[in-house]
């Protein structure tokens, strides 16, 4: 992406901005093992994750011993993912294929902007501290 900035004196320069994007997807936790292989193959190698838990829309229970339960909230796996814009669709596309089963509670992957990014032992920042 472009930026266009004005400077004091009036002069106008162009400063390349390169983009980052963090990708936020709720999968399911049996799907994992093959969400993170996928990723590791398009070499997406560092992202974060951990357990929650939700309610969606499933509307399921189940009869334990002649007692109703129900199963509204669901067990789930959070992933947070930053790339830079140029692995934004391929990350995307992955995490759509890997994590499909067809069934209602697949999940849902959600797409924002970073920033900025710093990775603290070198301090670089912007899209090389993602390497």
């Amino acid at each position: 992406m472009k930026k266009y900035i004005y400077t004091f004196d009036g002069e106008l320069t162009i400063k390349i901005i390169l983009i980052m994007k963090k990708i936020e997807a709720i999968i399911r936790k049996s799907k994992f093992g093959e969400v993170k292989e996928a990723l590791h193959e398009i070499e997406v190698n560092f992202f974060s994750y951990w357990d929650v838990t939700g309610v969606g829309n499933e509307k399921q229970g189940h009869v334990y011993r002649g007692v109703s339960y129900s199963t509204s909230d669901i067990q789930r796996r959070f992933l947070s993912i930053v790339v830079s814009e140029e692995f934004l669709e391929k990350t995307v596309e992955t995490l759509l294929k890997s994590a499909y089963t067809g069934t209602v509670g697949d999940g849902k992957i959600f797409v924002s902007n970073v920033i900025e990014a710093y990775r603290i032992r070198t301090k670089e920042k912007g899209a090389n501290s993602l390497k």
